[in-house]
């Protein structure tokens, strides 16, 4: 059955996943002051610099002779396999990849759905549906299919032969994207990382590619030693690749020390973590930025966030937490970029508290919650503590966002454009926070300024005064920083 949405062009020029309208987009800089514009604005004016071209054609004349070909989106058909679920959940997963292929830089032309048991071990969609897939491409002009899930590399060999176009699947499509994205030195290592595990298995050749050798007649006549089969040229790829991504490894584990360090210290000074995590486009740097004004990129398109930002924020009582927002997650993330991202996905594993945002205006939001949560217990983040955050409910429908309310208890509502809802969220996230188990009544001397500031920096403090003795306190505080203030505590102490 071919999915009745990609004919209509409102739905094709789509700039995101819910679908709101080019001019419906939040302004970055409302709530952070008209004096500049916030960072997210400059690097937003960078990427959009460097737009790919419509209307270059690919080198897929003749696909036999192509050996290794670096990925290049133009005109692309869509193609899905349904094998459980509703067809109102597979058409989502379908407008979800339309929306990924237009983040890459393509224009989506049609899609197809097949409902069969399970894909076909051969071509993915069945010799039937191959025919029909490859009269779509011809009539249409399309250059590349793209496959909603991953292939075997078998599978997209016998697919590229038959249509006679590039093949991808949607764990390429997802590298690409985030090859387009990354900008840290580490983020561009970790897709680095990821791209290189991904293609490793699917190094291949035609012809005579896979007969080069190093030896023989191959090796230019070297003589004794040097005769032989020797290393074919697909051998000699595979063992550079593994040396790349042994010695990427190496260089990730080296950068990943510094955000090691810094978590370190917050973790002597007992300050809480907060880590934002959820649905790719859920509106996660948005509701950074309008708690923090912290001013990072914001952008309706998918993965517009791969490096982690941290920020400090404060809780309605005065104490201080970071917040850290973090990549994006998707259905059926790649495992490759799970493993590549792993050190990066540790802020959200060893936070004290996880603000699941989910984009309460989506078609399928509860679909969104259980990806995610499918991703957090991959990187055994599922013990944290979480609290929903519905976002997007200046435009999500109400019966929505009831519905979620029921099924998520500890759960707050809210609009990151609007800022409908964030004060309700931070006293809701005081009162997740872990830590202030005691309450003290103490009299700090003049010369323990550094106890009063630690107070002040990872306790609450309730009253203080200044007395002759010295600072008279009552306050709650970690348990480690009580065991400190006892010696202090006041004798007899008065209600206040």
């Amino acid at each position: 059955m071919t999915s009745a949405f990609f004919q209509d062009p409102q739905a094709q020029n789509r700039p995101g996943v819910h679908g709101a309208a080019p001019d419906d987009r939040p302004d970055l800089a409302q709530g952070f002051g008209d004096e500049e514009p916030p960072t997210g604005d400059f690097d937003l004016a960078d990427r959009q610099a460097l737009r790919r071209v419509v209307g270059l054609s690919t080198e897929l004349e003749d696909v036999t002779e192509v050996e290794y070909r670096s990925l290049r989106l133009e005109r692309v058909v869509l193609v899905g396999v349904w094998t459980e679920g509703d067809a109102r959940r597979a058409e989502n997963s379908l407008r979800e990849l339309a929306a990924l292929a237009e983040t890459a830089g393509s224009e989506v032309l049609d899609g197809l759905i097949q409902r069969r048991g399970k894909p076909d071990v051969a071509t993915y969609i069945g010799s039937g549906k191959t025919a029909e897939l490859t009269e779509i491409v011809r009539a249409t002009g399309a250059d590349t299919v793209i496959c909603d899930g991953e292939l075997s590399p078998s599978q997209l060999r016998h697919l590229e032969e038959i249509v006679k176009v590039k093949v991808i699947d949607r764990t390429a499509l997802i590298l690409d994207i985030f090859a387009q994205h990354a900008r840290s030195r580490e983020g561009k290592a970790q897709v680095e990382l990821a791209q290189l595990d991904y293609l490793l298995p699917r190094l291949r050749g035609w012809g005579g590619n896979l007969s080069r050798q190093v030896g023989g007649r191959a090796a230019g006549g070297v003589g004794i030693g040097g005769r032989g089969p020797g290393e074919t040229k697909i051998e000699l790829d595979r063992r550079r690749i593994r040396t790349r991504m042994a010695k990427l490894r190496r260089q990730i584990a080296e950068m990943s020390k510094s955000r090691d360090t810094m978590r370190g210290r917050r973790r002597r000074n007992r300050v809480p973590s907060v880590a934002i995590a959820g649905y790719t486009n859920a509106g996660k740097s948005s509701l950074l930025n309008r708690m923090t004004g912290a001013g990072v990129l914001v952008e309706d398109a998918l993965f517009a966030t791969l490096d982690p930002t941290v920020r400090k924020a404060e809780a309605p009582g005065g104490r201080p937490f970071t917040l850290a927002d973090t990549v994006g997650f998707v259905r059926h993330l790649p495992h490759q970029l799970v493993e590549a991202f792993r050190s990066t996905l540790e802020e959200v594993a060893e936070a004290d508290l996880i603000l699941h945002v989910v984009d309460g205006s989506d078609a399928d939001p509860e679909a969104q919650i259980d990806a995610v949560r499918e991703v957090l217990r991959e990187i055994g983040a599922d013990k944290v503590t979480e609290l929903i955050v519905i976002n997007k409910a200046d435009a999500a429908d109400p019966l929505t966002v009831a519905r979620l309310r029921r099924r998520e208890r500890n759960s707050v509502v809210v609009s990151a454009r609007t800022g409908a809802g964030v004060p309700e969220l931070l006293a809701a996230i005081e009162a997740d926070l872990p830590g202030l188990e005691d309450e003290v009544h103490v009299v700090l001397p003049y010369d323990r300024g550094d106890l009063v500031a630690r107070v002040h920096d990872v306790g609450e403090v309730i009253t203080q005064d200044h007395i002759a003795e010295g600072t008279r306190l009552h306050a709650r505080v970690p348990a480690s920083l009580a065991s400190d203030l006892a010696p202090y505590t006041e004798a007899a102490v008065e209600p206040v």
